[in-house]
């Protein structure tokens, strides 16, 4: 049957959800797919999700070091463009937009005391191409932070949003079930993120317009992350003839009016060489110094040698740990 576009790619909508993973959050949301010109084998579109960001796992950070703390809504736009070849064996796309994400934090994953939590705000712009045909599909993306990009998020640690740059290659297993590996390389927060990483994905269409899905992906800064990820979208074509209906379901041509992957916007967190280090009495629980990290252990602090074993440093609250605990540091004079 000769498909007339203009009846198969239509306004859709629906719910999207993601579970926290390699620099992104647990997530809920609401999008929306808007043709705004459609021809005889293209079309024109916008992209738009809304998403309300929660809270990490209890003692589990997205970010590696400070927990994310809820609620704050996060946005993705995107315009593309999207055309089938002369046979409609294989749909084309390229597409382009900007992300934001507001990030609000909690304590450290070590459960160590953090002292002076701030909010933070992150933007990227990214790209896309993509490629799909009955069996394969294809799609490379760059995510490229922009305005302020690595923030302070409490007396310890700064975050910083990530490069990162990708391909993912998928193979149709059966019509409802996809697998896809891709290769990403990450780069920013003073560094220690540098560097590539892989994923696996499976994705089933249980019914029309829901998906759920599974990422498992691995990298140094990150290591093992696993994620789940559910949406459900409602099409404008379900009084369509069941006729119609098969013939749109062709991977070429549901792929001309799906959601654009790859948006959201990666946070990794490290320690803030210039923040300032407190330096407790635990006999008092006042402050006695203050100074960077970096230089706070060669500086001299006139104490009594006595109590020179009981000092410590923040983060930690102004009483004496096991001399053990992780994330402790216990000062001496020189």
């Amino acid at each position: 049957m000769e498909i007339n576009l203009k009846d198969a790619v239509k306004f859709n909508w629906g719910f999207q959800g993601a579970l926290q993973g390699a620099g992104t959050p647990n997530q809920a949301g609401i999008g929306a797919f808007l043709p705004i010109a459609v021809g005889e084998n293209s079309v024109f579109f916008a992209d738009v999700l809304l998403n309300a960001n929660f809270a990490d796992y209890d003692g589990t950070s997205s970010i590696i070091n400070t927990e994310v703390a809820g609620t704050t809504i996060s946005t993705s736009t995107r315009l593309g463009y999207r055309w089938l070849n002369s046979d409609r064996s294989w749909m084309y796309g390229v597409n382009a937009g900007y992300d934001s994400r507001p990030m609000n934090t909690g304590n450290a994953d070590s459960g160590v005391t953090l002292y002076d939590k701030e909010s933070a705000f992150f933007q990227q712009i990214a790209a896309g191409l993509e490629a799909v045909s009955d069996t394969w599909n294809f799609n490379a993306y760059a995510l490229i932070p922009v305005g302020d990009t690595e923030q302070s998020l409490n007396s310890r640690y700064l975050g910083g949003s990530l490069d990162t740059y990708g391909l993912d290659v998928g193979y149709l297993i059966t019509p409802e079930l996809n697998a896809a590996v891709g290769y990403y390389y990450q780069s920013g927060d003073l560094g220690e993120a540098d560097g590539s990483g892989v994923q696996v994905e499976l994705d089933y269409q249980i019914a029309d317009g829901l998906t759920a899905g599974i990422n498992v992906s691995y990298d140094e800064a990150f290591e093992t992350r696993v994620s789940g990820n559910i949406s459900y979208r409602f099409g404008s074509n379900s009084s369509a003839a069941e006729t119609k209906k098969k013939a749109w379901q062709k991977p070429t041509i549901q792929a001309l009016s799906e959601s654009v992957k790859n948006r959201n916007i990666r946070v990794h967190d490290g320690a803030d060489p210039n923040a300032k280090c407190k330096l407790f009495d635990p006999f008092t629980g006042k402050v006695a110094v203050s100074a960077s990290a970096s230089s706070l252990f060669s500086s001299v602090v006139n104490v009594d040698p006595n109590y020179t074993n009981h000092w410590h440093c923040n983060p930690g609250a102004p009483t004496r740990p096991p001399l053990d605990r992780g994330g402790w540091q216990h000062f001496v004079p020189s």
